[in-house]
């Protein structure tokens, strides 16, 4: 996967709390680096997710998450995780997450999230707004 498919990235520099004793970024962590990112370049997308769930009751809920690991990541390290959108169905969107160095091409970890628009009161899927699905289509190709 090259790092130039990707137009969005989150900057993160590792914090000493999320690496393990064996020196490496403890596995749980990148769920949350991709959780950061993947909301972040919704917003950077145009998309206000605060507002949005206010007006319409709607929210997303995590119905998948993968994380492949490539290389171990250490303390103090500075990276770029990469965010597209790879797919927008009916209800869910799948999103996909690649973490770099912040100065390089080597890949070292990649996965999948993938988000479902839900009625927060009937905790039912419901169709993705035409206005985001067009936002990151337009984000996307920019």
């Amino acid at each position: 996967m090259e790092r130039s498919s990707f137009r969005y990235f989150y900057p993160l520099s590792v914090r000493y709390n999320e690496v393990d004793a064996q020196g490496i970024v403890f596995n749980a962590h990148y769920l949350t680096w991709y959780d950061m990112a993947v909301s972040a370049y919704i917003r950077a997308a145009g998309w206000d997710n605060r507002a949005e769930i206010k007006a319409s009751g709607a929210d997303f809920h995590v119905v998948r998450a993968l994380v492949e690991y490539k290389v171990g990541i250490g303390h103090d390290e500075e990276l770029a995780i990469g965010v597209r959108t790879t797919r927008i169905g009916t209800s869910s969107i799948a999103f996909q997450p690649a973490i770099y160095h912040s100065d390089g091409d080597r890949l070292l970890a990649t996965g999948e999230i993938v988000w479902v628009w839900t009625d927060q009161a009937t905790k039912r899927p419901i169709p993705v707004p035409d206005r985001l699905r067009a936002l990151l289509t337009r984000f996307d190709a920019a």
